[in-house]
């Protein structure tokens, strides 16, 4: 399983009033609800910021990789988030995030969870696939940009 399998074009986007991490992990919970029927938005929401009470999933660099593991998610769901306005998530190095790659995924899926979390660190890793990202002026673009990094990075 790949990032590009899971993350559809309507599923990058752009332009996302943030606010604070709170509302932009709610923000997420009602559109995958919306999109996902299997999926409760509270429940999502719940697990989002029950994973946040670990530790923060801000990595730095303006990024955040926002996880959890869901019983009612049958397979991995991906979204991509472009902040409209940076925002302050905790981030282990202190910066504002702008950047959310959030990943949902079912309760049993251990190696299929660790694999895409890697794939995702690996590509927001990567400083010139982040200055792309934040240039990005629609949502097709940021689609487009963000599965050539995806590409980029499992050809690596």
């Amino acid at each position: 399983m790949t990032l590009e399998t899971i993350l559809p074009p309507e599923r990058a986007l752009f332009d996302v009033p943030g606010g604070s991490k709170k509302r932009v992990l709610e923000f997420f919970s009602t559109f995958i609800a919306q999109n996902t029927p299997s999926l409760d938005s509270q429940e999502v929401f719940g697990r989002l910021i029950g994973r946040e009470r670990l530790g923060s999933t801000g990595i730095g660099n303006g990024v955040a990789i926002p996880h959890a593991r869901s019983p009612h998610c049958h397979s991995p769901v991906a979204a991509f988030l472009k902040l409209a306005e940076p925002i302050d998530f905790d981030a282990i190095d202190g910066e504002p995030v702008d950047l959310v790659f959030v990943l949902l995924v079912p309760e049993e899926a251990d190696d299929t969870h660790l694999s895409l979390l890697s794939q995702v660190a690996g590509v927001m890793n990567d400083a010139e696939t982040r200055s792309r990202l934040r240039k990005c002026e629609s949502q097709r673009e940021l689609h487009e940009r963000l599965i050539d990094a995806i590409r980029r990075q499992s050809s690596a």
